[in-house]
């Protein structure tokens, strides 16, 4: 009973937010202009209104495989088809659904011990397609990323036992609606950019791995990825108002974009190995030049249920998101394309098989 009413009131949330939408959007329709206040001001209640919903405690963490991610799913895909965008899932659908291994292998298991048990056996993404406005370019794809999980609600723990995951990864998955909002509401960009927020990411990247095995375009078409993950709060190591990439060094990709705007620099804690440590390394084993944007300052509210929605500075964040819009429309409208330095791709790993069906 309880578990049914905690599905009732979630629910209840995900219609509230969806009867929201396009309420919302329809506040900064006009192409997105940083030193015009009002359109500020729109972006800001815009990013707020995300925040609340993925962070609020009735979405329970949104768990990996769970209900819940799969609510985040469809508060997503809500957003893409008030947008107008294309579906990028199966049977024209903004939604991918993926069988996760049965059993569960050992290891992820155990890691997920620790948590409600749950029913874990599909995973969720949501996709939409921007199709491209040139006859050259709109074959060629831009897929701007992040993920929908976290890690859902503690077994056992003393006092608050939801990991809302604000930063991690609500604030990602923000930046991609909201950029899926303003590139879709000003000109058409001459490449075609593909939006995809993935499940499952923090027990294994399963949501990647069905991307992979259905991807909406042919992967030899996407020149780049663009990952969004962690940038709800400022790191202390690079300058303010300052984003870094994740193996930045590794090709030329970042340069670039920091040549056309982005505030984008090196990433500062190369020891914590954060280019293999997001679903971008899943696209770059493919070789797709992919790599994620944060501002991770290695708080400790990671992995905690203080990651809350409180911890947010939201100047910085609708900020760093706006900081991006130019860049990336240059990349969409450009005809450049990055490459890998010299040792800068990763080597391909075989990944496991993930089963994409049709969700009900």
């Amino acid at each position: 009973m309880l578990m049914h009413l905690r599905g009732l009131r979630a629910a209840s949330l995900l219609a509230c937010a969806i009867a929201f939408v396009p309420a919302l959007h329809s506040q900064s329709s006009k192409t997105f202009d940083a030193r015009n206040p009002q359109t500020s001001a729109a972006l800001d209640r815009e990013v707020r209104a995300d925040m609340n919903f993925l962070t609020d405690d009735e979405l329970h963490g949104r768990g990996s495989a769970t209900r819940d991610e799969h609510l985040a799913a469809l508060f997503a895909a809500t957003q893409f088809q008030s947008l107008g965008l294309a579906p990028g899932g199966p049977d024209n659908s903004f939604l991918q659904k993926s069988a996760l291994p049965d059993p569960l292998p050992e290891r992820l298991k155990n890691r997920i011990s620790k948590f409600e048990d749950t029913p874990r056996k599909e995973t969720w993404n949501a996709i939409a397609i921007l199709r491209g406005s040139d006859p050259r370019l709109k074959d060629e794809v831009i897929l701007l990323t992040a993920h929908l999980d976290h890690l859902g609600v503690a077994a056992a723990l003393d006092g608050d036992r939801i990991y809302n995951g604000a930063d991690d990864d609500a604030s990602g998955t923000t930046a991609v609606l909201t950029l899926a909002h303003l590139l879709s509401t000003g000109p058409r960009p001459k490449r075609t950019v593909v939006f995809a927020l993935f499940g499952s990411e923090e027990i294994g990247g399963f949501g990647a791995r069905a991307f992979l095995a259905a991807p909406p375009v042919p992967l030899t078409s996407i020149v780049a990825n663009l990952e969004f993950e962690m940038i709800g709060r400022p790191d202390p190591a690079v300058p303010a108002g300052t984003l870094w990439l994740t193996g930045y060094e590794r090709s030329n990709l970042g340069p670039e974009l920091a040549k056309h705007g982005a505030h984008l620099v090196q990433d500062p804690h190369p020891k914590e190995k954060f280019f293999q440590r997001s679903d971008n390394i899943a696209l770059a084993r493919q070789g797709v030049v992919a790599h994620t944007v944060s501002s991770f300052g290695l708080h400790t509210d990671y992995h905690h249920p203080s990651d809350e929605l409180k911890t947010i500075d939201f100047t910085h964040m609708v900020n760093a998101i706006a900081s991006t819009v130019a860049p990336i429309r240059w990349l969409t409208d450009t005809n450049w394309k990055p490459a890998w330095n010299p040792n800068g791709r990763p080597e391909a790993v075989k990944a496991a098989p993930a089963t994409s069906t049709t969700p009900q």
